[in-house]
C-alpha cells in the first residue's frame, strides 16, 4: 500500500497538493497508529522495569503518559512562532524525526525514570498532525478544502483505531518494547515521505498580522459561551483520558492475570474510537436540526451516566460495552464544542 502511494505521488501529472495530501495522510496515520500502539501498555511495560506496589505503578504510569502532553503544552507556542517564520515542512520534519528517535529510545529504557524523561522530551517534538492540517489548509484549492481536511482526519483516526489492536498483538507475542520500535520505524517512514514528496509554497507571516490573546477575544460578543466551551473541552479530555494510563492494569485485574492481556487491552482502548467514527456523522446532522447546545448537554449527561458504572464492572465484556458507549458520548461532545466555538468566534480569531 505504501509503495503504491509513493509510486502514484511520483507521477509528474499529479498536482502537488495531492502529493502533499497523500504524504501527510500517511504521516498522520503513522503518528496516530504509532502513538496508540504503545500507550495502552505503558503500565505493563513499567511493571517489567521494576517491582512496584500498585499505587506506585499507577503513579509512574500517569507520569509517563502525561509527561508528553505537559512538554507539548510548554513548547507549542514556540514551535508555532517558528513555523510562521520558516514554514510548516521544517516543523513536520522536526516532529517526525524527533519522534523517530524518542520512540526508539523509549523501547530501550532501562528504568522507569529514564522512560518518563524520554517521554517528556518526546512531547517537545510533537506537532506533526497540527502542522499537516496547517500546511494543507494553505496549499489546497478552496473548493477541495473540506474533502482534504476530512481525508487527513481519517489518517489520524484510522491510525488511532488500528494502533492499539496491532500493539496488543505484538506485545502479547514479542513483549512490550516492540511497539515502541514499531512507532519509531513508522515515524522514520513518515519522515522520508514528508521529505521526498511534500513541497510548500511558503509565505512568512508578518508580525502585524498575528493576533494576541486579548486581540483574539476582543471581537467575540458572547465571551461566556466561548469560555464555557474551552472549559468543557478541557473537562471532556480530562475525563476521557484519565483512565487511559491504567486501562491495561484494569483489564489485567478483570482477567485475573490470565489470557492475552495486552491484546484485550488494545481492543478495549480502540473501542471508543470505533464508536466515535460510527456516531459522529449522525450526531453532527442531528445537531444541525435541533441545535448543537442540546447535543452537547445530552452528551455531557450521557457521558456521566456511562462513566459511573465503570467503577463497578466485573467483566471485560461489560467494560468494553461501556467504553464503546463513551465513544458515542465523545462523538457528541468534541465536535459540538468546536462547532459552537466556531459559530461564536469571528473568523480572524479562529486560529
Amino acid at each position: 500500500m505504501i509503495v503504491r502511494i509513493w509510486i502514484m505521488m511520483g507521477k509528474s501529472k499529479t498536482p502537488q497538493w495531492k502529493k502533499n495530501l497523500w504524504a501527510l495522510w500517511f504521516g498522520n496515520f503513522a503518528t496516530g497508529a504509532g502513538a496508540s500502539m504503545a500507550l495502552p501498555f505503558l503500565p505493563l511495560f513499567i511493571n517489567e522495569l521494576g517491582n512496584f506496589p500498585k499505587w506506585q505503578l499507577t503513579l509512574y504510569a500517569g507520569l509517563a503518559f502525561s509527561s508528553v502532553f505537559l512538554s507539548q503544552a510548554i513548547v507549542s507556542p514556540m514551535w508555532g512562532n517558528l513555523a510562521d517564520r520558516t514554514g510548516r515542512k521544517p516543523m513536520l520534519l522536526r516532529a517526525s524525526i524527533g519522534m523517530t528517535i524518542s520512540a526508539t529510545l523509549c523501547g530501550l529504557s532501562p528504568n522507569v525514570f529514564v522512560l518518563i524523561l524520554i517521554r517528556f522530551i518526546q512531547g517537545t517534538f510533537s506537532g506533526y498532525i497540527n502542522n499537516a492540517y496547517a500546511l494543507m489548509a494553505s496549499e489546497v484549492p478552496q473548493e477541495e478544502s473540506g474533502h482534504v481536511m476530512g481525508m487527513l482526519t481519517t489518517g489520524n483516526v484510522g491510525g488511532n483505531l488500528i494502533g492499539p489492536i496491532i500493539g496488543g498483538y505484538l506485545s502479547g507475542v514479542f513483549g512490550y518494547r516492540l511497539p515502541f520500535y514499531m512507532f519509531g520505524f513508522m515515524m522514520l517512514l513518515a519522515s522520508i515521505s514528508t521529505w521526498l514528496f511534500v513541497k510548500e509554497d511558503f509565505k512568512p507571516v508578518k508580525k502585524s498580522a498575528k493576533l494576541g490573546i486579548r486581540d483574539a477575544f476582543s471581537g467575540i460578543q458572547k465571551k461566556w459561551v466561548v469560555g464555557a466551551m474551552i472549559v468543557s473541552s478541557m473537562l471532556i479530555m480530562a475525563a476521557t483520558m484519565s483512565i487511559n494510563p491504567i486501562i491495561s492494569l484494569f483489564v489485567k485485574e478483570l482477567m485475573h492475570n490470565h489470557g492475552n492481556i495486552a491484546f484485550t487491552s488494545g481492543v478495549i482502548a480502540a473501542l471508543p474510537g470505533i464508536a466515535t467514527i460510527m456516531a459522529a456523522p449522525y450526531l453532527g446532522k442531528l445537531g444541525d436540526h435541533i441545535g448543537p447546545e442540546k447535543i452537547l448537554m445530552a452528551g455531557l449527561v450521557f457521558s456521566a451516566v456511562v462513566f459511573f458504572p465503570m467503577t463497578f464492572v466485573t467483566t471485560v465484556l461489560l467494560l468494553g460495552v461501556l467504553r464503546f458507549l463513551i465513544g458515542i458520548a465523545n462523538a457528541a461532545l468534541m465536535p459540538i464544542t468546536q462547532t459552537v466555538m466556531t459559530l461564536e468566534t469571528p473568523a480572524n480569531a479562529v486560529n
